[in-house]
């Protein structure tokens, strides 16, 4: 039986996660979050200031794809899309980067719970191709890790008085 989100209970709940550029961290949440979510959640992402002509990190696409997580659909897009008339309403939105976290965010429609969990990007890193990707599948487990308890949450702390302690409480290994 799927999970009731916060504003209707026959439909999924809504999380917006955000990064800068939207090409690694949160694209590694959206997909995780659709993966694991089993249609009680509904993942997507964006970023605050994606460059022209944008696109996910290829090196992110990689590791999803070598965890049998679909890339299916995943694009970088800008944070207004999701601020603008007719956009989806957002039960949650998790900010993904440190940068994103600090800048001032639209005025999301209903006042979604918000959330920041910070991981380090790791399209910054200098190193081989191998290390590369290396930091790329540590980035993805370390969401992933944080996701899986998301989802395990009883009905009761996805509620709207509980979503915005309990995201903020779920904490990443270190």
């Amino acid at each position: 039986m799927p999970m009731p989100a916060m504003t209707d209970s026959s439909s999924p709940l809504n999380v917006l996660f955000l990064c800068t550029h939207n090409s690694a961290r949160s694209i590694l949440a959206e997909a995780l979050l659709n993966h694991l979510g089993d249609g009680r959640f509904k993942a997507y992402s964006a970023g605050s200031s994606p460059r022209e002509n944008q696109r996910p990190h290829p090196l992110g696409l990689q590791v999803l794809q070598k965890a049998g997580i679909t890339t299916e659909g995943l694009h970088s897009k800008s944070w207004d899309e999701f601020a603008a008339p007719g956009a989806p309403h957002m039960d949650l939105i998790i900010t993904v980067c440190d940068n994103a976290a600090g800048e001032a965010c639209p005025l999301w429609p209903g006042h979604p719970a918000t959330a920041h969990w910070g991981y380090a990007d790791p399209s910054a890193g200098e190193g081989s191709d191998a290390e590369k990707l290396e930091a790329f599948r540590r980035t993805m487990h370390a969401i992933h890790r944080r996701l899986e308890l998301l989802v395990s949450l009883p009905q009761d702390k996805l509620t709207r008085a509980m979503l915005q302690s309990t995201a903020r409480e779920l904490v990443g290994p270190a």
